[in-house]
């Protein structure tokens, strides 16, 4: 084939004209204006055809993180002692990269974050995607991708409600955070939770943050949403979310019923105890066990690296199970079930191309 006639082959095959020379440029206030934010239910549709794709290999993706020493934060920003304000809280302080391909996008999300940035007037984090036609490698465009993150975070909450076997016909859950993500877990059980919802309790590390949630949302949402100061309704929860910025477990493995379901978003907010019960009893899975393993601040990795072992060399000798690699869990009615999900990069990549190409169709003459 001559050499115009592959340029004329490819060219059928691209994303994007190939006259297009600079990226577009799509902040929370484009967004918005053009009509292109995703609603709760696209973002479920297409992860639903990420899951897939995932799952098949047409798929893939990696993160990394720059972890700062927190001890370096306060010395550098004045302070002699950590403030009370951060007490039993991570910073979080970290730059992170999350880059992934499938059959038509690449791209590559920044983050950066840091739990101080309340105290100014800013949010905890902040993510710039950047969306690559896959051939060239040419960006596409460069999106304010804080929001699509949270969405596509707070999506597993009802996909993995989809895995319990839970017994009741309504269920009550007992969610641990009230940020940005809590606020997208809402949304998606409301949008698309398996079976019915009767109650949601929430509990923040300051109530005020829980009941401020509260009043913003109660009224948006198909179930009751109390604020709680402490662990006393846990008992209650079929379901249990954590996503919080917590440095110690949110609670006793005595506090939980013993069918209860879990799914851990957030880092150590997990009894070791509880993991090893579930382990013995029910099932633990995760999204992907070598993206949990080797970012190794969650719960589930920390039980293993701890021991000097590591969640990846013996999840599957223990039976854990991977989203990443199968839907159909086939569990026990009655049974506990613990997810951890660290957010798989190549979510992202759906969510922002799927916002780039509805703005194209909504801008287009």
């Amino acid at each position: 084939m001559l050499a115009n006639q592959v340029v004329s082959h490819l060219a059928l095959n691209l994303r994007f004209s190939p006259h297009r020379t600079e990226p577009v440029v799509l902040d929370e206030t484009l967004i918005v204006t053009s009509g292109s934010a995703l609603s709760v239910a696209e973002v479920h549709d297409v992860l639903d055809q990420a899951w897939i794709d995932i799952r098949n290999g047409r798929a893939l993706g990696h993160k990394s993180v720059l972890s700062l020493p927190e001890d370096a934060f306060w010395r550098e920003a004045g302070f002699d002692t950590r403030p009370g304000e951060f007490a039993g809280e991570r910073l979080g302080w970290k730059l992170s990269c999350l880059y992934g391909a499938n059959p038509d996008f690449a791209g590559v999300k920044v983050i950066g974050a840091n739990a101080f940035n309340r105290l100014l007037g800013l949010r905890r984090s902040r993510s710039t995607y950047i969306l690559m036609e896959k051939l060239t490698m040419q960006p596409l465009a460069i999106v304010d991708a804080t929001a699509l993150s949270a969405a596509r975070t707070g999506a597993y909450a009802s996909q993995v409600l989809g895995l319990c076997p839970i017994k009741t016909d309504a269920i009550t859950v007992f969610l641990f955070g009230a940020g940005p993500i809590a606020e997208a877990i809402l949304a998606s059980l409301s949008d698309r939770a398996a079976r019915p919802i009767a109650r949601v309790y929430l509990k923040a590390l300051r109530l005020e943050s829980a009941r401020a949630l509260v009043a913003s949302l109660s009224t948006s949402l198909p179930f009751e949403l109390i604020a709680v100061e402490d662990n006393r309704f846990l008992v209650e929860a079929d379901f249990v979310i954590t996503a919080t910025n917590s440095d110690k477990p949110v609670f006793a493995d005595d506090e939980l019923r013993r069918d209860a379901c879990l799914l851990h978003l957030g880092g150590d907010e997990v009894p070791v105890e509880t993991l090893r019960r579930v382990l013995r009893q029910g099932q633990v899975g995760c999204d992907d066990l070598a993206t949990v393993s080797r970012r190794n601040s969650q719960s589930l990795a920390l039980q293993f690296s701890t021991t000097g072992s590591s969640l990846e060399a013996l999840g599957p000798h223990l039976g854990i199970l991977e989203l990443g690699k199968t839907s159909n869990w086939r569990l026990q009615p009655g049974a506990p079930l613990s997810v951890t999900c660290v957010g798989l990069p190549v979510l992202d990549l759906y969510v922002v191309a799927a916002l780039f190409q509805k703005y194209l169709v909504q801008t287009a003459v």
